[in-house]
């Protein structure tokens, strides 16, 4: 598993036997339109999950955590709420103002040089409401003021000023964060329109491209990648929409990427793939799902962004490679993003990478068998020679036995 910086160097084809190779001619022009079929995605395009969730009876958490709540929901909702907590507020202790008022009969005394009201020149709701609004926000114009002469208004005074600078902290920190959310930086981070499937240094590799449109730089940037596809248990449980790793570098180092320039992310067909069975023909059959996730932070605010994308079946081209969109210019390097998403055909394997590593395997077969089968002939003559020398052996110890009774015969007769 590795990844590429584009180069427009050409590489040459590893030696693979023969009948390995796909028969179809190689296609010098790029594209590799695949027909196109109607399906149903779990993420789409432009990252966005294709989940809805239903029959959600447990609503009451979404007030639990409010602030999450109001920074999720839409801008013209979240606008709308902004203007009608501040209303609210100003009209609900705008009316306690004037509840105050006509409960000291201020209303009544209008005009009366003598008579100390609670606030001074409130004369009805609408005085009430602007004197209101001018304790929340600390506009204070001088026209309205309250007087010394009014516990309850001095109490409601300080209750107003405590609730207000809350409305305020809570309501400006949600439309802060709501503005600065790093979704619109992920819509800088590109995904190629394909995936493509070819030979790299004799493996079949399964690869995309990722790049960013920005000067600024995604901060410790790292790459997953999980095949989206049902399957069925042993047990004969069905798991829909089953999640599984694809293998993009995490063993080498290679999944953390630096995203200065377009690189091409690569995902080795090896046995602990789940595309290691897989040829071409049944590539094209496959419900399965691709999808790929780049995580990073915003070198500019420092916070983490994510961005997704998809590859479907139709969009997974068996038998091609991206077109570099790097180039060396005096002085500096040069990325051509009209090239971001153009690949070209090659000559790749139309088997499975399981069919590809037994071919090859059998194209060593010979040398290896020919080594083997001289070291068993060679074991074989030892073994055929290994009786032989143990019935002269055993000849020979009968002779010394012969020849030690012998004497021992003629000692005797002596």
């Amino acid at each position: 598993m590795e990844r590429d910086v584009e180069s427009p160097v050409a590489t040459r084809q590893p030696k693979l036997p023969k009948q390995v190779w796909e028969d179809s001619p190689r296609k010098g022009a790029s594209g590799g339109k695949a027909a196109i079929k109607n399906v149903q995605r779990y993420v789409r395009k432009d990252g966005k999950c294709n989940v809805h969730h239903g029959n959600v009876r447990e609503r009451y958490r979404y007030l639990t955590d409010i602030f999450t709540t109001l920074v999720d929901l839409q801008w013209r909702l979240n606008l709308l709420i902004f203007v009608m907590v501040y209303t609210t507020t100003w009209l609900f202790f705008g009316l306690i103002w004037w509840f105050i008022a006509f409960l000291r009969g201020d209303l009544l005394h209008i005009g009366d040089a003598t008579w100390v009201p609670c606030v001074n020149n409130l004369n009805g709701f609408v005085s009430a409401f602007l004197f209101s609004i001018e304790t929340e926000t600390t506009i204070g114009y001088g026209y309205r003021f309250i007087t010394d002469k009014c516990p309850e208004g001095i109490i409601l005074l300080l209750v107003q000023s405590v609730m207000g600078s809350i409305v305020n902290a809570f309501m400006v920190g949600c439309m802060f964060v709501k503005i600065s959310q790093p979704n619109k930086r992920a819509e800088t981070l590109v995904f190629s329109t394909n995936a493509v499937i070819s030979v790299r240094d004799g493996r079949l590799c399964l690869m995309f491209r990722v790049g960013d449109l920005r000067n600024s730089h995604i901060v410790e940037a790292s790459i997953r990648a999980k095949l989206i596809k049902s399957k069925q248990t042993k047990e004969g449980e069905f798991i829909p929409l089953n999640q599984t790793d694809i293998n993009v570098g995490y063993d080498t180092g290679d999944d953390r990427l630096f995203l200065v320039s377009p690189l091409i992310i690569c995902h080795e067909i090896n046995q602990l793939s789940p595309f290691w069975e897989i040829s071409k023909a049944q590539m094209a059959k496959e419900d399965l799902e691709i999808v790929v996730i780049l995580e990073g932070m915003v070198e500019a605010t420092g916070m983490t962004c994510q961005a997704r994308s998809s590859y479907v079946t139709s969009e997974i081209l068996w038998g091609y490679r991206f077109t570099p969109a790097l180039s060396l210019e005096e002085g500096f390097y040069e990325v051509d993003y009209n090239n971001f998403h153009e690949t070209y055909e090659t000559k790749t394997p139309a088997c499975s990478a399981r069919e590809m590593a037994e071919m090859m395997s059998k194209a060593e077969l010979p040398l290896t068998w020919s080594v083997s089968t001289k070291l068993n002939e060679e074991d074989e003559e030892e073994e055929a020679e290994k009786p032989g020398q143990d019935e002269d052996k055993s000849r020979e110890e009968q002779t010394e036995q012969n020849g030690e009774v012998a004497n021992l015969e003629s000692e005797s007769k002596v």
